[in-house]
């Protein structure tokens, strides 16, 4: 298999695009001391994110109706369990994908 440059240099043009954004805001804030009340704004952050992936992950749209998930909902569980007893979001995720995985496995 050849790899053409062009499509070397378009992977590459993506990941920069895809870096940037997510390298430069560290960058940046490792220097600037943050006052306190948007210290404590960006420790609500892990919370919105994780609602943000379990109620994306819930409903189902099926044919104008709105409809759950039920292997998601029970997927949730566990996720919610590790995010309230160790209090971390790389955690509680991997609890969900794993149960999901093994959810999705057994079924």
């Amino acid at each position: 298999m050849t790899v053409q440059i062009s499509n070397l240099l378009l992977f590459l043009g993506c990941a920069l695009v895809t870096a940037l954004p997510r390298v430069l805001p560290f960058i940046v804030i490792r220097s600037i001391r943050l006052p306190a009340p948007v210290i404590k704004w960006l420790a609500y952050i892990p919370v919105c994110i994780m609602t943000a992936l379990i109620v994306s992950s819930l409903f189902i749209r099926s044919g104008g109706r709105v409809l759950i998930d039920w292997q998601a909902a029970v997927a949730v569980l566990p996720a919610l369990i590790v995010s309230i007893l160790t209090k971390n979001l790389l955690y509680a995720v991997i609890a969900g994908v794993a149960a999901m995985a093994l959810l999705r496995f057994l079924s």
